[in-house]
């Protein structure tokens, strides 16, 4: 007896791969039916390399023909896995909003958030609109450095839609879950619903025109920092840390995460935060009290842009406690260090920027004006 390949391609379309709607002819799943007297065989790509579904599937194959064309057929199955690329993570953009920077760090205490607050302060001196977003969720700390504890953001609406408004404060605009919860109740969240209230925060507000929206984000890596990256389109990400070895081991972790191939954020450099120790009667001199150097050779080891470093000095812990960054006392040492710092990570976005695709096109034009336009 001769089988006749219709009738085993009309058998097949009866066959449904589990996990999938459509039949397997109709899918594409079978690539070949070849028909030899009483043997056929049966080439079938399978996306799942699960033994369960390639075992049901032969089965289901074998069945079908044995009962619908016949029972005397030998039938061989050819199963090849095709696993389908990963879908690179990609945010939604949000009209208005040319360059978000996320400020990452591997582990706590490094200073991050003192140095997203003093940055964003020295964009806006520049003459950059810039926006802050508090994501550090179980720590919120923008609205003490930015002295507004008390403010609260208000309800506006923005074509026919209720929107918040971001606190504004020295010229910076500033959304966090900090507005939101009494100064001493801790945030007890678990991860989605952390990312909820995140995506309110981003999607649910009247930003406006933003040159600039720094992303300060938790220290280390886990379900806020995928979320963000998820939801935004993240330009690059800038990581703090101090010179010392375990802050270091923690920051590394961190560029790998970003740079992996499922989340492919550009690191656009490091900062090195606490760098030394300079006592206000000996100015010439430099206490290395975490180490000398440590994030400028991880920067060199990694390949990534070295943006500065940032010495301990007693009136940025004072600025901040104060609720007035310091990068904001005109004439200071640490007005000087944030505009260099500022300046590399403006130039590290703009060579990011060249290197974007039209699809995802914003792009600073010149720092000279200290303007950013879309391409």
């Amino acid at each position: 007896m001769k089988l006749d390949r219709k009738e085993i391609l009309k058998a097949l379309e009866t066959i449904t791969i589990a996990g999938e709607g459509k039949n397997m002819v109709e899918s594409g799943a079978v690539t070949n039916v070849l028909t030899f007297g009483e043997e056929v065989i049966v080439d079938l790509v399978l996306n799942s390399p699960a033994m369960h579904i390639k075992k049901r599937a032969e089965d289901d194959i074998k069945n079908t023909i044995h009962k619908l064309v016949s029972q005397e057929a030998k039938i061989k199955v050819n199963i090849k896995i095709e696993i389908p690329a990963k879908e690179e993570i990609k945010g939604k953009t949000i009209p208005g909003m040319r360059n978000i920077i996320a400020i990452a760090s591997g582990k706590g205490g490094v200073g991050k958030s003192t140095v997203t607050a003093n940055l964003a302060v020295t964009l806006a001196k520049m003459g950059f609109s810039v926006g802050i977003l508090d994501a550090d969720i179980y720590g919120p700390s923008m609205p003490i450095m930015f002295d507004v504890e008390n403010e609260k953001p208000i309800s506006i609406t923005i074509d026919g839609k209720s929107k918040m408004k971001p606190v504004e404060s020295y010229e910076v605009k500033i959304l966090s879950i900090g507005f939101f919860t009494a100064p001493s109740q801790a945030v007890i969240w678990r991860g989605p619903m952390a990312s909820k209230a995140l995506n309110q925060m981003i999607f649910d507000a009247d930003w406006g025109e933003l040159d600039f929206l720094l992303v300060d984000l938790p220290p280390g890596t886990g379900d806020i920092h995928l979320s963000i990256v998820q939801s935004l389109p993240i330009n690059g990400v800038v990581v703090v840390s101090t010179p010392q070895a375990v802050a270091l081991a923690d920051a590394k972790k961190g560029v790998s995460m970003f740079t992996s191939e499922s989340i492919n954020v550009p690191v656009l450099g490091i900062i090195e935060n606490m760098a030394y120790f300079t006592p206000e009667e000996l100015p010439n001199n430099k206490y290395y009290i975490f180490g000398k150097e440590g994030a400028k050779n991880l920067a060199d080891d990694l390949q990534v842009p070295f943006l500065g470093e940032v010495p301990i000095v007693q009136s940025i812990r004072e600025a901040g406690d104060y609720g007035r960054p310091a990068a904001m006392q005109s004439g200071s040492i640490i007005e000087g260090v944030f505009e260099e710092i500022t300046k590399k990570v403006v130039e590290e976005t703009i060579k990011r920027n060249q290197n974007l695709p039209a699809t995802e096109a914003v792009k600073i034009t010149t720092m000279a004006g200290c303007s950013a336009v879309k391409k």
